[in-house]
């Protein structure tokens, strides 16, 4: 009878010890890397995750962003040509009047135009529903708090960290590169920071003939508040220049932001202020 009273003992004990620590909440990191307090998640991490309606968000994002582009009308055509006609032994190909014999402006000869250019007129953009594309960003958003889907995209992290990651507002004053990676270090983030430069690489294909010839992994999103202009060019100067590294005002957070490539679970560090201004969302 002792020994099962002490195991229920010991059971009642560590049932205490988890509400406790669910009741203290998420620490709040200073700007020295050291727990000043505790504070409770708005009610938006919460939020079922919908991948399906994250995934639209984010293809529809993606898409929106797109610039038209395609070749000019008369590109190829810029020729006085002619076709001398059948029975003559010829190919029946467009050819430079004058009597050279050049072939142009068909798209099989050299310098005529393209069969099928791309058009700039073509619309790429996709329309998503309001209410969908609010709860798209509401999942996206408590999946940052997920262990298991932070550790899916590959992030890396200290095992004692809890997530999401909140600090205080003087973190965003934090202005030297230097100062920035010091205390991501101490909080136990450097490692993916560190994922993050070493995994820059060139990409392959003709993507790196277009502009895009680097391809740079996702790390960590900064979440900040704005200023009360409503700004936040000056703050978090340290975090911007950190490979890999997204700083955002909580005002203009997206799905695409949270879940880069449509996959949530992004590594997220939100500033307190932040963490005020969302638990008025609804």
């Amino acid at each position: 009878m002792a020994e099962k009273k002490k195991k229920t003992a010991s059971k009642k004990t560590k049932a205490s010890k988890k509400t406790s620590a669910k009741s203290a909440g998420i620490p709040v990191y200073n700007s020295d890397g050291e727990v000043k307090g505790h504070i409770e998640l708005p009610p938006v991490f919460s939020t079922p995750i919908r991948e399906d309606l994250i995934h639209r968000a984010v293809v529809a994002a993606e898409a929106n962003r797109r610039q038209p582009y395609g070749a000019d009308p008369m590109a190829g055509k810029r020729y006085s040509v002619e076709w001398p006609g059948k029975g003559r032994g010829m190919a029946r190909t467009p050819r430079i009047r004058g009597g050279t014999g050049m072939a142009r402006f068909a798209p099989n000869a050299v310098g005529g135009r393209r069969a099928f250019p791309p058009k700039p007129e073509k619309d790429y953009s996709k329309k998503v529903n309001r209410k969908e594309r609010r709860l798209a960003r509401f999942s996206a958003i408590a999946a940052t708090a997920v262990v298991e889907r932070v550790l899916a995209r590959g992030h890396r992290f200290d095992e004692k960290l809890s997530l999401p990651i909140v600090v205080d507002s003087s973190v965003e004053e934090i202005k030297s590169a230097s100062e920035a990676v010091a205390f991501l270090e101490k909080i136990g983030v450097g490692d993916d920071i560190r994922r993050a430069k070493e995994g820059r690489h060139i990409r392959a294909g003709r993507g790196k003939m277009r502009g895009r010839k680097y391809r740079q992994p996702r790390s960590l999103l900064f979440v900040i508040a704005p200023d009360e202009d409503g700004g936040t060019r000056h703050k978090a100067l340290g975090f911007r220049n950190l490979p890999g590294v997204d700083v955002v005002s909580v005002q203009r957070l997206g799905t695409h932001h949270l879940a880069p490539g449509g996959m949530p679970g992004r590594l997220t560090m939100f500033s307190e202020k932040a963490m005020e201004i969302m638990r008025g969302w609804k």
